[in-house]
């Protein structure tokens, strides 16, 4: 793992691994089949369980579309880099999911797509979405 404090060389880029756990007040109940303490691990796009843990799809629902946005660097007063709890989504659960960024990866960008890198940050490449339309 590395430190998000230095630039890193122009193929690469970083992420933050995550971990994503149950919590639950004291004496409530917890709906969706969890027990608190239950949890998964992102490392870039990879999804770990525990062995033996399974995971509701409806909590991973509720959690899932905040979580590339959990790996990037954010700025100090985004909400994204200040709020790491996600409600469950049954109303009636007080249980709530936690993120919490464990540490940083480095990936290099040709090691996870096929579109070459553009000349200069910020421009579309020939092949890309932007691109096209």
């Amino acid at each position: 793992m590395d430190s998000l404090g230095s630039s890193p060389p122009t193929d690469t880029f970083q992420l933050y691994d995550l971990r994503v756990e149950v919590i639950c007040p004291p004496g409530e109940r917890i709906l969706c089949g969890a027990k608190e303490g239950d949890h998964f691990v992102l490392e870039g796009e990879m999804l770990h369980l525990p062995p033996g843990q399974a995971f509701s799809i409806y909590s991973l629902s509720a959690v899932l579309p905040l979580l590339a946005a959990k790996q990037r660097v954010t700025h100090p007063n985004d909400w994204m880099s200040t709020d790491a709890e996600v409600a469950c989504p049954d109303p009636n659960c007080k249980s709530r999911l936690r993120i919490s960024r464990t540490g940083v990866r480095t990936f290099n960008h040709a090691e996870v797509t096929v579109l070459p890198l553009a000349s200069h940050y910020g421009q579309a490449s020939a092949g890309s979405a932007l691109a096209a339309a």
